[in-house]
């Protein structure tokens, strides 16, 4: 299997992990030898309530009983995909109401730079130095690192970029400007939260001169901070609102949300002026659904803030400089790159998995399950910090 995993099967680095997996339950990820792994990354973000989680399963599986995929995107009623965005529109504020659901975070924030696009009738698009919003080509456009995108150049023409957090780079904002895109806590920079009143600020710019403001919330989304969305937090909302990873609960989805009056304007001049096949599918829809309705009527959210505590409390040692983010979405900042690589790869030795993040280097990514139980986190923490003991000495 892995002779094959690297002759037919395309990588993305030449030094993948390569872990050959077995099953996954819970927090936990299983080899083929049946060693059991403690799984601190919840498939980057994307797995909110661990791994086959009961309701998640029931959901799919009953869905695949009664239909799967029957017309493209947005012609046929599927019940899955209205009750999800019905219910997205139910927990965010009116003026995020009307939602198109993708395949990918990417795929979404491409609709959303469109829709900005057509709503403004402006092409200048400023985002942040090293926001990373997904790889496809206006995507990754607005990435603001260099050394990702320049082999793939030329890409989308009048892309600006202003520095996360510094206020004075607000003034690069003015009437030309079709959108600002950043994400709600940087997530490949490092996990940076935003600072004082930064996006309230970012959004009365964006007022005063006529341009939309677009939150990337494919990583804080989905109750990871210690709620279900991370703008929650700030006093800021959103023109559209970019969301994937934890919504699918472990399957394919992106979405974008904005008001009727903005999402209406997809469906002319030009007609079909998004378009997806597979889109809004309904067996990931109801395991959207199944996922949303877990994590809105449970108290997940509020344990999500207990955790983190809890996080913070056990991770104290003279190798970690700094732990970044919010919630369930945290980075410990190591002392080095090497402190990182080496802690990453004898954690995963121990049976502890934990991930790079895209642009920092000293970044560990800690963004487990928002099920994990405080008995996991303390064994993954006593892992954790064995390590670091042994690296130190």
């Amino acid at each position: 299997m892995k002779h094959d995993f690297f002759k037919y099967q395309a990588q993305t680095t030449p030094h993948p992990l390569a872990m050959e997996i077995s099953h996954a339950k819970g927090s936990y990820i299983y080899d083929t030898n049946n060693k059991s792994y403690l799984d601190f990354v919840a498939g980057v973000s994307a797995c909110p309530l661990g791994h086959n989680h009961p309701k998640v399963v029931t959901a799919i599986k009953k869905q695949l009983d009664t239909y799967m995929h029957v017309m493209v995107y947005g012609e046929y009623i599927q019940k899955p995909a209205v009750e999800l965005t019905k219910l997205l529109a139910s927990h965010l504020p009116k003026s995020l109401e009307k939602t198109y659901l993708t395949n990918s975070g990417t795929e979404a924030i491409e609709g959303a730079l469109k829709l900005a696009k057509r709503a403004t009738g402006r092409s200048e698009i400023i985002a942040a130095n090293k926001a990373y919003h997904g790889n496809t080509m206006g995507a990754m456009s607005v990435m603001g690192f260099e050394e990702r995108k320049q082999a793939f150049r030329p890409l989308l023409p009048n892309i600006k970029f202003i520095e996360f957090n510094n206020e004075k780079d607000l003034e690069k904002i003015t009437t030309k400007t079709a959108c600002v895109i950043l994400e709600t806590i940087q997530g490949g920079a490092g996990f940076i939260v935003p600072s004082n009143t930064y996006l309230s600020q970012v959004q009365k710019r964006c007022n005063q001169v006529g341009a939309l403001l677009i939150l990337d919330e494919i990583q804080p989304g989905i109750g990871r901070t210690g709620k279900l969305f991370g703008f929650e937090n700030y006093d800021c909302i959103p023109d559209i609102l970019v969301t994937g990873k934890g919504l699918g609960g472990g399957m394919p989805i992106g979405a974008f949300t904005a008001s009727g009056k903005l999402m209406d304007l997809l469906q002319d001049h030009p007609k079909l002026g998004h378009i997806t096949t597979f889109g809004g599918h309904p067996v990931i829809a109801a395991s959207a659904l199944a996922t949303l309705k877990e994590i809105t009527e449970s108290n997940l959210m509020e344990q999500a803030t207990e955790k983190e505590q809890l996080f913070r409390k056990r991770l104290v040692h003279p190798l970690i400089k700094d732990i970044r983010g919010k919630g369930l979405m945290l980075a410990i900042i190591t002392a080095s790159e090497n402190v990182t690589n080496s802690l990453i790869l004898k954690c995963q030795e121990r049976g502890l998995i934990l991930f790079w993040l895209l642009f920092e280097p000293k970044a560990v990514r800690i963004t487990p399950p928002l099920t994990v139980s405080n008995e996991e986190i303390n064994i993954g923490c006593q892992i954790l910090i064995d390590v670091l003991d042994e690296i130190h000495s």
